[in-house]
């Protein structure tokens, strides 16, 4: 049985098995000390009986007024664990956080445009195509992204996941 843990400084040292896979975006450590730092409730670990990092969440509380959100920065699992309810599991704690802690109206993450997988699994828990942004993933060939959302009890009118008509710049996003 996986269990959840607020994650450690320590995971930094013990996460490979989870980052080094194509799936997953790999980040510098200032990034995750970043996070740790200044929201460690959303950021979470799951963890095997042997103590062995089986997946984590990332993610923080931004936004003003009815923008108030929780962002999902990265949920991932490693492949040997995937497809055991391990990122619902995370998704689901980062939301109870987003809404207990934070009061937020909704959760919010970004997910590349050609990721049907992902796309898939993220309307399965709930969370609708809120509006494309075009380039959003830079490099040599810039691709797009889908920003979900999910709304929280707070949301009571669920005016957050209302789909926009257009899509988008990154330069115009809020946050």
């Amino acid at each position: 049985m996986t269990s959840t843990r607020p994650f450690q400084m320590n995971d930094l040292l013990r996460f490979n098995n989870v980052n080094l896979d194509v799936l997953t975006e790999t980040y510098n450590m200032p990034f995750y000390l970043q996070y740790m730092s200044t929201g460690p409730e959303l950021f979470t670990v799951a963890e095997a009986p042997d103590g062995s990092i089986t997946g984590y969440m990332l993610g923080k509380a931004e936004g003003a007024e009815e923008l108030w959100h929780g962002h999902v920065s990265a949920v991932t699992v490693a492949p040997s664990y995937r497809r055991l309810g391990l990122a619902r599991m995370l998704m689901e704690d980062l939301e109870s956080t987003s809404s207990n802690v934070y009061n937020a109206y909704f959760v919010d993450l970004f997910v590349r445009a050609s990721n049907a997988l992902a796309i898939s699994m993220y309307e399965k828990f709930g969370y609708v195509k809120y509006r494309r942004v075009l380039g959003y993933y830079s490099g040599e060939d810039p691709e797009d992204a889908w920003d979900m959302r999910k709304a929280l009890p707070r949301d009571k009118e669920k005016k957050s996941i209302i789909p926009m008509d257009r899509a988008i710049l990154p330069e115009e996003l809020e946050w």
